[in-house]
């Protein structure tokens, strides 16, 4: 078989690949000097907020605060294509869903709200106050509003978001599946029950202060690039960079900054990780607990030779509980142990232990490589362990940095975006607007889709976002999401969650993030966002709206809510006209956002207060917990070694995609050009298999529920990965993820620990 979609690997990440890059996407958007010159506006404090990740932007910006996916974000956004009504009539649902991903978003911006004709198959437009009323209609009919599932993507802006949770708990229940059900779970828990608050403790001004910074289960040259910006300045100032990764990813190895002038004409590029380890997957937690117990003897051995203490005793026996017992743990757990389950060495593990113990000043960062397994929250625990022994939290230049994906992912969660609220949020409303609020737990993602699948759930409204395409075992989905009475979509462009029309089924177009948003008085609306350092920022779009016919978000929740519980509590449509209104409820409900309009219109806006960063504990004992808990007993590439044939999988994305957006179908870090259904494999695994570069495979999952899942026709490129793991893109591979397969106290899909073997193509 031929190899030759599989090519040369960018040399470094940035440099003259992600300027041509951004070049071919604004030309592609058909209005490349529009695109050019929305992007001067991006992450400013007069522009807006870009949609394409939620790094933190820096008290003291440049005059350019974009990257690569910036611009593709952008530019997407920003084309000149439009699926019209016309398209809509040229083309039935059933061959709209031959499309792939990339082919159906390349028909551009929506144009119209559509409803679905069954007998047609096809979407029709309709009237903005006809679709309002019947989706009322069809809500007030249900026979409890707990029949109803309120999808939120992390693109929704705070005000969006607010409106959202305020008019589904008016209506009556707390079904709030959202994005951070599939991503960023574990860490919220994990954090709330180790330091008392469920968000990182660090400000982007961290990483200029730090020794070193260790970066786990994370790939920010394709995920959030302006990351790589950061971790370049701090690597040339000397700090040590330490990565743990199962793959070896080009923007963790080296970066060229294409806003680095010299740089750029020498055709050079910055080393950025000092020191980087290849754990197979799920062997995250045994490579930290290695680097604690290495930190444990280099303190015996301190206190044997009357030399200096090793751990912080000041910060442990004033900020923490629970040392002992963790001590405990670690010393329990063998080195046999370690090696085998992180799949490193000890040696490899004592020499990344030694750049923490020589460091006074440690972040640690993780995104999804780290929260997407069975024992993510337990791995979290034990990363807030290693960091609590020498006082890494609540002083400059160390902490805790979850990296968050979507650029409001933290923001809509900290606005009521919750199935399990907390009682005082729900107290706050319930004293402000004068209703009852449910008090029951909702349901998360992995609920919502066992309730659209048994029955018990009728009515699906997405605020944003692709849930059909974002979430596990699709085939599954698909079946739910046709059994609705209603689909809701609130979309920017066609995608595959429009083509699985319930009985009554709603594509609902609104603005997109760098569009004008004017009210009644011609006045153009701010929206805000929070990024992962707890930044809450303006952000107000300049361009003129992709057509007449679009409403914003607000605007769009503000219909369907007042035709579904009408206006005794709020007045919907004072709101849709003024966010300073909705930004006051927010202030008189949500401590932290006091004096929210004046706040947020200065510069850069303002930081949520972090209790944890001042070494204040939320926690039932008062104080930073530790956790004790055993190694899990075995993680996926343990379970796989005793099967002949089978691999541990995780899913990530190219470099030519946002989440389950694809803006192209190259991956130019990786070495693959043109082609998406491709899975990464060791040469000597591809070897042991009889198979070569570019033949093509089925891939199986492997779980014991009586439900077949089957990845068709996929290709193989040799990789630098552990023996045992490979890899592949979604939403393609999210086919093999097991609905039945979540993390545990996380609930989220294990998309980055599945078991799989590969089953030969027949001869066509």
């Amino acid at each position: 078989m031929t190899g030759s979609f599989i090519g040369k690997k960018s040399s470094a990440a940035g440099g003259w690949g992600a300027l041509k890059s951004c070049g071919k996407r604004l030309l592609e958007s058909g209005s490349p000097l529009t695109g050019a010159r929305t992007m001067l506006k991006a992450n400013q404090p007069d522009g807006f907020d870009c949609p394409g990740c939620a790094w933190g932007d820096p008290e003291h910006g440049s005059s350019f605060e974009f990257c690569e996916n910036g611009v593709k974000a952008v530019s997407w956004e920003a084309t000149e294509k439009r699926a019209t009504p016309a398209f809509f009539a040229a083309n039935t649902v059933s061959e709209l869903r031959k499309l792939s991903d990339y082919e159906l978003e390349l028909n551009g911006r929506l144009s119209h709200p559509m409803r679905y004709d069954a007998a047609s198959d096809r979407y029709l437009p309709v009237a903005w106050e006809d679709a309002f009323a019947e989706i009322g209609g069809i809500l007030k009919g249900l026979d409890s509003p707990d029949r109803a599932e309120f999808y939120t993507s992390g693109r929704a802006s705070n005000e969006a978001a607010y409106l959202y949770q305020l008019f589904v708990r008016v209506y009556g229940t707390n079904n709030f599946p959202d994005c951070s059900n599939m991503c960023h779970e574990a860490s919220g828990v994990a954090l709330k029950q180790a330091i008392g608050v469920g968000k990182g403790t660090v400000l982007l001004e961290d990483f200029e202060k730090a020794d070193a910074i260790f970066v786990i289960g994370q790939n920010p040259g394709t995920n959030h690039p302006r990351m790589l910006g950061d971790l370049r300045r701090a690597a040339m100032r000397g700090a040590d960079v330490v990565v743990f990764n199962p793959v070896r990813e080009k923007g963790l190895e080296r970066f060229s900054d294409p806003q680095d002038k010299i740089e750029m004409l020498r055709g050079g590029s910055t080393e950025i990780a000092s020191q980087y380890y290849q754990p197979r997957l799920g062997g995250d937690m045994a490579a930290v607990r290695g680097m604690a117990k290495a930190v444990f003897a280099a303190e015996d051995a301190a206190i044997a030779a009357g030399l200096p203490s090793v751990l912080d005793h000041e910060f442990l026996s004033e900020h923490c509980v629970g040392l002992t017992d963790y001590r405990s743990a670690v010393d329990a757990t063998s080195w046999a142990e370690i090696e085998d389950q992180s799949g490193l060495s000890r040696d490899e593990i004592e020499r990344a232990a030694a750049v923490y113990m020589r460091a006074e000043k440690v972040i640690c960062t993780w995104a999804m490589g780290v929260t997407q397994h069975l024992h993510s929250v337990a791995t979290i625990r034990e990363i807030s362990n290693f960091m609590f022994l020498r006082g890494n939290i609540g002083k400059p230049g160390a902490g805790l940095c979850p990296v968050r994906g979507h650029s409001n992912v933290q923001g809509d969660r900290t606005v009521g975006i919750n199935e399990k609220p907390p009682a005082a949020f729900l107290d706050a409303l319930e004293k402000h607007f004068g209703f009852r609020a449910p008090r029951a737990d909702g349901h998360n993602v992995l609920a919502a889709i066992g309730a659209m699948l048994d029955g018990s759930a009728q009515a699906f409204i997405g605020l944003g976002g692709n849930f059909a395409r974002a979430t596990p075992d699709s085939a599954l989905v698909e079946t739910a999401m046709r059994r609705m009475k209603l689909t809701v979509n609130i979309a920017t462009k066609p995608n595959h969650s429009h083509l699985m029309p319930g009985e009554v089924s709603y594509i609902l177009p609104c603005l997109g993030r760098t569009e004008m948003d004017l009210n009644s008085l011609g006045n153009s609306q701010l929206v805000t966002v929070e990024d992962s350092m707890s930044m809450v920022h303006g952000s107000a779009g300049i361009n003129r709206p992709a057509s007449p016919h679009l409403l914003s978000e607000v605007g769009i929740i503000a219909g369907i809510a007042e035709a579904t519980v009408g206006t005794d509590v709020v007045r919907w449509a004072a709101l849709a006209d003024d966010y300073d209104l909705i930004r006051d409820h927010i202030g008189a409900t949500i401590p932290g956002f006091e004096n929210f309009n004046a706040r947020v219109r200065k510069p850069r806006g303002f930081h949520l207060r972090n209790t944890a960063s001042h070494r204040e504990w939320s926690t039932p004992a008062g104080k930073a917990s530790f956790s004790a808990v055993a190694l899990p007993q075995e993680t996926v590439h343990q379970r796989a070694r005793k099967g002949g044939g089978r691999f541990a999988l995780q899913t990530f994305r190219s470099h030519d995609q946002y989440n389950t957006t694809v803006y192209g179908l190259d991956d130019r870090y990786r070495g693959v050009y043109g082609e998406r259904q491709v899975i990464f494999i060791h040469p000597e695994d591809l070897k042991d298999i009889g198979a070569e570069a570019g033949d093509r495979m089925d891939v199986v999952t492997d779980y014991d529920d009586g439900i077949s899942r089957v990845a068709q026709d996929f290709r193989f490129v040799p990789y630098d990965i552990p023996r045992g793991s490979i890899a592949g893109y979604y939403p393609e591979l999210n086919v093999l993820v097991p609905l039945g397969s979540a993390g545990e106290e996380s609930d989220t899909p294990t998309s980055k620990s599945i078991m799989v073997s590969f089953r030969r193509r027949e001869a066509a």
